[in-house]
């Protein structure tokens, strides 16, 4: 603690604005409404874009009116994340927000939004939060958590340094986030090149299956003999081996054993995420479910590794968006419109140098992602650190 820093409730230089315990009525245009939704951790996002009507504003903001610099604060979903109002137009807020407003020439308000973003405060309030299933403030807590404040012109200080050190960091962290789409873009465009290519003939899958089957029907249990393999279970080609279902049913247990090399295709999900498909590599005994598609293909003229990073390619999705049925929140693609989807066909000599290609590839780009991921978890942790000596008074050890 430093001997120069008043240390004090947060409500003793602050004033809150609760817009809590009510919802607004939203329309088609008017002045925008800043929501939950749009603060995020130490900065205001644009979308969702929504709106309450012009004639309704001085009614909703009769608790307050906010201020160009003014401190936004989510109380709950997501809890205390915290943003700066950093506009002249006229807005609106939402529930679960509160907007600060420090004292003048005690308080600086960019100074309070880094001090919010800090991990000693964010600890506090997080410690002082309650709630089940959703986190959340009360009011009477937040107003009463110890806040640090240094003299003005340290303030004032603290806050250019902080400025300079994260617009530093930010700049690393979009080019860090540039590189690591760059490394999953090498992977995709070189798949993409590898089935653009004119000189392969394209024929029907169905031409080189010799059936397509649907999974179980069964109600699966949370133990069991057998595990059964879900749409969940496929995740970036492969299959992921936790959240597991059970079969103890003997009959499907036989009918719907998997075999090495099996590929599954995903028919029913969500609108992004229908048509992945994985292959089966013998990791443990299994069946699998309704929603998935076994592919019994020609093992003489397809190779099932060839096959499986098709059916991921972007030319593949593609075909699959134009032969969609959609409903609400789901989509599927039936046995009969997969077997329609369009493959390049090498010989299957080809094909297998292709996969000895691509599997490199994606161990190269995998290890490029690992890299750029971890450097982006380090960025933001150099924040946190900066933050912590910013506020513990230890600053000028900061070079």
């Amino acid at each position: 603690m430093r001997k120069d820093w008043e240390y004090c409730e947060l409500q003793k230089h602050i004033k809150l604005i609760d817009y809590r315990g009510r919802t607004p009525k939203k329309t088609d245009n008017g002045v925008k409404l800043i929501t939950a939704k749009n603060v995020k951790l130490g900065y205001l996002q644009e979308h969702p874009e929504e709106f309450i009507a012009e004639n309704n504003y001085e009614e909703w903001m009769k608790r307050g009116i906010p201020e160009y610099g003014d401190v936004i604060f989510t109380t709950e979903a997501p809890l205390a994340n915290v943003a700066q109002l950093l506009t002249h137009e006229k807005v609106a807020f939402a529930q679960r927000t509160i907007v600060m407003q420090p004292t003048p020439n005690i308080l600086d308000k960019t100074f309070l939004k880094y001090l919010l973003l800090s991990p000693q405060i964010r600890n506090d309030i997080f410690s002082n939060g309650t709630g089940a299933t959703v986190t959340g403030i009360k009011s009477s807590l937040l107003k009463k958590i110890k806040i640090p404040i240094p003299p003005l012109t340290q303030q004032k200080q603290i806050v250019t340094i902080l400025d300079k050190t994260f617009a530093a960091i930010d700049t690393a962290k979009v080019k860090t986030e540039q590189n690591l789409q760059y490394a999953k873009d090498i992977f995709d465009n070189y798949l993409q090149g590898v089935l653009s290519d004119n000189k392969w003939s394209i024929v029907k899958l169905g031409e080189v299956c010799q059936k397509v089957e649907y999974g179980s029907s069964s109600k699966s249990s949370p133990e069991g003999k057998l595990p059964v393999l879900r749409m969940g279970n496929i995740q970036d080609r492969k299959f992921v081996w936790d959240n597991l279902k059970y079969s103890n049913n003997e009959q499907d247990n036989k009918k719907y054993l998997l075999k090495y090399n099996d590929v599954l295709f995903n028919r029913t999900n969500s609108p992004e995420l229908v048509g992945k498909a994985a292959i089966y590599k013998g990791e443990m005994p299994s069946i699998f479910a309704g929603y998935l598609i076994r592919i019994h293909r020609k093992e003489d003229l397809l190779d099932a590794d060839y096959l499986n990073y098709y059916l991921n390619s972007q030319i593949a999705k593609n075909y699959g968006n134009s032969v969609v049925i959609s409903s609400v929140n789901q989509a599927n693609i039936n046995g009969t419109k997969l077997k329609t989807y369009p493959i390049p066909l090498p010989s299957l000599k080809e094909q297998q140098e292709i996969v000895q290609k691509l599997d490199a590839l994606s161990v190269e780009t995998k290890r490029l992602e690992a890299i750029y991921t971890q450097k982006i978890a380090d960025l933001e942790e150099l924040k946190k650190s900066v933050l912590q000596k910013a506020f513990s008074g230890q600053l000028n050890t900061i070079n």
